[in-house]
């Protein structure tokens, strides 16, 4: 086994400190000066690393922020609490907050872009984590034997509105709105 195969399969040294060191610098230079002024050479200097090493684990400035965006995803989301319509609100914010927050939506654009390189298939892979989100939310409500509806209609009704108004930065797009998102998706209107 090689130093290279063996840095890569262990969760700590070297290679974590560098690669969480590198993140916390992408997120304070998209937070500091937006993710189009972002370079691999000012996250490398942040970072405390040579640029060569971003290169060779990234190569580009798009798909470090696409790992970045991907990884933070994966941290913080809530856990089911056994009451359907609250996991789904409490969901909704969670996911509102992390797309707000600052450059959320620079690394959600990160994250989907096109000239992510084609290993990423950043765009499923984004929509599979938002997905699950809402899935376990779903799967705790069956197993509670509990009415869900359709994982593609939470995506349509609580997810998609979120993603578009906070892109779109439309107003008035808050925790009151993505719990109405939940409310109408529960108890919709008797003509919906």
């Amino acid at each position: 086994m090689t130093d290279k195969s063996e840095a890569a399969r262990r969760p700590g040294g070297r290679s974590a400190r560098v690669l969480a060191a590198v993140h916390r610098a992408a997120v304070e230079l998209v937070q500091e000066v937006g993710a189009d002024k972002v370079t691999v050479p000012a996250v490398a200097r942040r970072a405390g690393v040579n640029p060569s090493s971003v290169y060779r684990r990234w190569g580009t400035t798009s798909a470090l922020l696409a790992d970045v965006a991907s990884r933070h995803q994966e941290e913080g989301a809530p856990e089911p609490g056994g009451d359907l319509r609250a996991d789904l609100e409490q969901v909704a914010v969670w996911t509102l907050a992390d797309l707000s927050r600052p450059g959320g939506v620079a690394f959600f654009r990160a994250e989907v872009a096109p000239d992510v390189d084609e290993r990423r298939a950043g765009l499923r892979e984004c929509l599979e984590r938002v997905s699950s989100r809402f899935q376990a939310a779903l799967d705790a409500a069956a197993q509670r034997g509990e009415e869900t509806p359709a994982l593609g209609r939470v995506l349509d009704r609580v997810v998609a509105p979120l993603y578009f108004r906070v892109v779109f930065s439309v107003p008035e797009t808050d925790e009151d709105y993505a719990r109405g998102l939940v409310a109408d998706l529960c108890d919709p209107p008797a003509n919906d």
